[in-house]
């Protein structure tokens, strides 16, 4: 069985890189690429991050930095501007294994859910309202738009999530590995003065 959810992990895994797609879309497509039963037990995120840091290594080496890069650059701009909100980077930029597909996902914590809207209609900034999957599984209202990454020269996706002020306290426990989740604006000042992935 670990041998099968490893290559589940694997077959996901380029997925994400070469396609953009989420965790949980590849590992599903992956099950049916591999001509397995609908049901069969998909493997964890972790195993699935853990395969992409390995295909990204292998595969993606000589590029990836670069575009994690440009698309962290992204996010400080875009973290810069909605600074009142007490912005969070999260997802696959945050961790270190986005690539030119990847979007860009932002976690605003506001004492009124309203007020980034209004933010952005205040800049006459174009976005979509829609609604996602938050931290806990419950559903976020997001607002997403597509900003011009200049590293990239291209345009990117970038969802603010809104969130409540009090869930701040609970956002930032580090999960079992001990990596903290979301990095704020100070925390990704680091990363990109290091130059960490």
């Amino acid at each position: 069985m670990d041998s099968l959810q490893e290559e589940i992990a694997a077959t996901a895994a380029r997925l994400v890189v070469e396609e953009g797609l989420e965790y949980g879309g590849a590992k599903r497509r992956a099950v049916k690429q591999l001509g397995l039963p609908a049901r069969t037990a998909l493997p964890d995120n972790d195993l699935v991050e853990a395969s992409v840091r390995e295909y990204i290594e292998l595969f993606c080496a000589d590029t990836q930095p670069a575009e994690l890069k440009a698309l962290r650059e992204l996010a400080l701009v875009w973290m810069q501007r909605m600074q009142d909100f007490r912005p969070h980077l999260t997802g696959a930029v945050w961790r270190g294994t986005a690539t030119r597909l990847s979007d860009v996902y932002i976690q605003l914590f506001c004492d009124d859910p309203k007020s980034a809207e209004i933010a952005l209609i205040d800049h006459h900034v174009d976005y979509e309202p829609q609604t996602v999957t938050g931290f806990r599984g419950e559903p976020v209202e997001a607002l997403s738009l597509g900003a011009l990454c200049r590293g990239l020269g291209e345009v990117v996706g970038v969802h603010l999530m809104i969130y409540d002020h009090d869930d701040l306290r609970g956002a930032l426990v580090p999960d079992a590995q001990g990596r903290v989740p979301r990095g704020s604006l100070v925390a990704l000042q680091n990363l990109l003065q290091e130059g960490s992935t």
